[in-house]
């Protein structure tokens, strides 16, 4: 089975048909590495060993990476840093076959080399549709790490062994989903988790919030003394497309049927139901070369959009307009704003689907980042939703930023899947920021009804993180942390309310269903100057009866939260403290 292959750490170009491509050659550029199991073992572990390494602690460069895999089998220790997704190109997972690591493991600091190793940075990750047979020591040789926070995601992964969510030091976050894990399931100092539609054979660790959706298996024990919500089947599920080889040995992407009330993984017995897209209607876009003007021509022309790794700086907004569009990223693709514009505005039609890359707001103050739908409609998408995988948005760190919000959903029917919006708490230097710095009021607006998320994380905006004003919303795990930098209580006030609460439904809402909700804060205004919440969430009395397991916890610094919910649920006012409601 022949191939092309990139040379070195993103030398040359990768330029792959397949054995029996029809469609030509694809040219997915220099930092997309092909490979195949015919080649030695020993020059695929030397490239990813170089990527490895300038990737391990650049986590605010522009360099993106997705290594691809031909079906076969291969013996190598892939180990997953910053901006590098790892995805196996076969119909089924267990197509592709890792004996040795697929893993993610503890870090030092760059800011602080003598400290702790510990996983709370390791964001922006993925590994999908793949199996992995452990036998490298990550601790145990039949044990794969996968040590990680936000903006990662395990999906359409076999683990033959078991999995460890975590090493020594402190993790925070992560997603797991469509996926089989032969062996157990050690959360470790995981703080929260989400698990989607993944067949387990036990589950062993908690700590403030794990939860667990159409998940056979799943742990038990009552709330609050054990951390774990359990909600036994998905309502409603599309599967996120997946780029993959077809019978011809042709580039494709499948793209699964939506399904209802699911538990287990999609594949149990073969590839799911679904409609397969020749990649001969997707444009290949490259960032050294590709703009907003050429992108939009080819949306025009009724292309669907494939991202290859890079920083796609954009004067102006990628226009979705036509129903079933796929814009897909590899390598956590970057789309960056540079005008006061969305880096991506979709119109309120049916089925688009949004993957597997990170908008970054500019130095121009836009709306939203993000925008889903031009405006509220009436119109009904549920038959044909649109969804978002694996998209994170960042204001600040990389680059001074401001936006009003990242993410605005204004369509119905929306559903969410893995989400992590971000005003930054750092910056490229690593050093905190200050309150003047990026601004933005929130992460995430819903003005749209019955919108479903799945795994929601929102940090550090300076108002609302969160605010719901649709009917009919479900969220199934939220993670957030206050902004860390309101100078003073005065400069964060919410009418005569101290704070904003991190979680807000508006007063008009009559249905909201959302379980297993964290909430945290790490105030670090210096004393005689400590900064407060009044609350955590806050909502309508007629919809506080269908929000469960909420959590509150205190991280360090100063200050505190009053309030869970409403005025109700005990302070958090020193390290340690937690508090739940519901």
């Amino acid at each position: 089975m022949g191939m092309m292959l990139a040379l070195g750490c993103g030398a040359g170009s990768a330029t792959d048909a397949g054995p029996d491509a029809a469609d030509g050659p694809v040219d997915f550029g220099p930092n997309v590495l092909v490979f195949d199991p015919s080649m030695p073992m020993a020059t695929i572990q030397e490239q990813i060993d170089a990527i490895f390494n300038k990737q391990l602690q650049n986590q605010f460069g522009a360099a993106r990476y997705a290594f691809l895999f031909r079906p076969g089998n291969y013996t190598l220790d892939i180990r997953v840093a910053y901006y590098t997704q790892v995805l196996g190109l076969g119909q089924s997972p267990d197509d592709v076959v890792i004996t040795g690591a697929v893993r993610v493991n503890d870090k030092k600091s760059v800011s602080d080399p003598t400290g702790p190793v510990r996983s709370t940075s390791n964001f922006w990750r993925s590994a999908e549709n793949l199996t992995v047979i452990p036998t490298v020591p990550t601790p145990a040789a039949t044990t794969n790490t996968w040590s990680v926070s936000q903006a990662t995601s395990l999906r359409r992964v076999h683990i033959k062994g078991n999995l460890a969510l975590s090493e020594s030091g402190n993790s925070s976050g992560g997603f797991l989903a469509d996926s089989l894990i032969d062996g157990g399931v050690s959360s470790g100092s995981q703080q929260q988790w989400f698990t989607r539609n993944t067949d387990l054979t036990s589950w062993s660790g908690q700590n403030w919030n794990m939860v667990f959706a159409g998940v056979p298996n799943a742990p038990t024990g009552a709330w609050p003394a054990n951390k774990y919500t359990v909600i036994p089947t998905v309502p409603v599920i599309r599967e996120k497309p997946y780029l993959y080889l077809d019978s011809k040995g042709s580039y494709a992407v499948m793209v699964p049927s939506l399904k209802t009330d699911t538990q287990g993984r999609s594949w149990s017995t073969g590839p799911p139901a679904g409609t397969s897209v020749p990649l001969a209607q997707f444009f290949v876009a490259h960032a050294d070369k590709d703009t907003a003007a050429t992108m939009n021509a080819a949306l025009a022309q009724g292309k669907h959009l494939l991202l290859t790794p890079g920083v796609y700086k954009l004067d102006d907004s990628l226009e979705v307009s036509r129903a079933d569009t796929m814009v897909i990223g590899l390598g956590v693709a970057s789309l960056a704003a540079q005008r006061g514009v969305p880096t991506i505005a979709v119109a309120d039609v049916d089925g688009v689907k949004l993957a597997g890359f990170l908008v970054e707001a500019g130095p121009m103050n836009s709306p939203t980042v993000l925008q889903l739908g031009p405006a509220p409609s009436a119109l009904d998408h549920s038959k044909n939703p649109t969804l978002l995988y694996d998209v994170s948005c960042r204001v600040g760190g990389a680059t001074d930023a401001a936006a009003s919000s990242c993410l605005i959903i204004n369509s119905n029917d929306v559903i969410a899947d893995n989400l992590w919006l971000w005003r930054a708490d750092h910056d490229i230097t690593l050093v905190s920021v200050v309150w003047t710095d990026d601004p933005s009021k929130n992460g995430l607006v819903v003005n749209g009804k019955n919108v479903t998320a799945y795994a929601l994380m929102v940090e550090h905006f300076q108002e609302y993180q969160t605010l719901w004003n649709g009917n009919g919303g479900r969220v199934y795990f939220y993670q957030s942390e206050m902004p860390y930098d309101p100078p003073n209580q005065s400069a964060w006030m919410n009418g005569a309310t101290k704070g904003y609460a991190s979680y807000k439904v508006s007063n008009q809402v009559t249905t909201h269903d959302a379980r297993g909700l964290g909430v945290y804060c790490n105030f670090k205004a210096p004393l005689p100057s400590p900064v407060f919440a009044d609350n955590a969430f806050e909502a309508p009395q007629a919809v506080v009866g269908s929000m469960q397991h909420l959590i509150t916890v205190f991280l360090n610094n100063f200050g505190g939260i009053n309030h869970v919910l409403n005025g109700t649920g005990n302070a958090v006012l020193k390290a340690g403290d937690k508090a739940t409601v519901n």
